[in-house]
């Protein structure tokens, strides 16, 4: 199986060395990296064609204006020629064990559509300053699972044949495609866990969480879980009504409160118990 990299870049070229060691780092050496700069104003492409020479594992393209997230990400797939595909952002690296783990998982097995990790936030010299707990197996094939609270992150694995079969990324989000992305496989296949950090995510200024934009992310996560609630045909949940249209991203999430509760993290553990007795 061939694992395709995809590195959506902007302005980030300064930190791309590490990014590009980890890839080298990786066991699985079956990979191949597709990179998309989306039109920096910085040196960032002159930086990134200087790392990578003419190692033609790694491919960089160029976006003709500022498109955003949402286009740049589904562009990276549409573009990537691997089996398997999984993003890294280009100030952020991977342990050398993330592709091995994730590929043999979806060798071995078949209803496995998307397997994540846990990752590791870090300072802006990559020394690690706390691991999201928060990861952990998720129930599979539950219309109400919305990924709230956050617990499948990255680093993610997916099979690229099952996404073309979806409706694929919203290219209008400008945050939250990921969780687009993990909505749209959750609701066509299985989803695995791998209880190991892989993914180490550098905070900080200018980092898409660290600026103004750390406002819109809710909206946007707000606006997925709300297309994800349609297209499931959920008329309502935990019995409120849901709205017809989207307005306010208040209303989506007291939709989904109850899931933060005990008894419905009970629940869950109970049907974690039952999905890993008939795995």
């Amino acid at each position: 199986m061939k694992f395709s990299i995809l590195i959506a870049n902007y302005n980030n070229g300064k930190f791309f060395k590490d990014c590009y060691d980890s890839i080298l780092a990786q066991e699985y050496k079956n990979w191949e990296t597709i990179i998309i700069d989306d039109r920096s104003t910085d040196n960032s492409v002159e930086v990134i064609k200087g790392i990578i020479g003419n190692d033609e594992r790694f491919k960089l393209y160029e976006n003709d204006a500022n498109y955003g997230v949402g286009v740049t990400k589904s562009d990276l797939i549409e573009r990537s020629t691997g089996d398997i595909c999984g993003y890294l952002d280009p100030d952020d690296i991977i342990k050398p064990k993330a592709l091995k783990s994730a590929v043999e998982i979806l060798e071995k097995k078949k209803d496995v559509v998307l397997t994540y990790s846990r990752l590791a936030k870090c300072d802006e010299h990559l020394n690690i300053l706390t691991e999201f707990k928060s990861a952990m197996q998720v129930p599979n094939g539950q219309k109400y699972f919305f990924n709230f609270p956050i617990q499948i992150a990255p680093f993610v694995s997916f099979r690229k044949d099952v996404y073309m079969k979806t409706s694929r990324i919203n290219r209008e989000l400008k945050i939250a495609e990921d969780q687009d992305l993990y909505y749209k496989m959750y609701e066509v296949g299985k989803v695995e866990f791998i209880n190991q950090t892989d993914y180490l995510y550098r905070a900080h200024t200018g980092g898409i969480s660290q600026n103004d934009n750390k406002q819109k992310s809710y909206a946007y996560y707000a606006q997925a879980i709300w297309e994800a609630i349609q297209r499931r045909n959920l008329k309502e949940i935990n019995g409120k009504a849901v709205p017809k249209d989207y307005k306010d991203p208040q209303e989506i999430f007291d939709l989904l409160e109850y899931q933060n509760k005990i008894p419905f993290r009970i629940k869950k553990q109970i049907k974690l118990r039952i999905q890993k007795i008939f795995r």
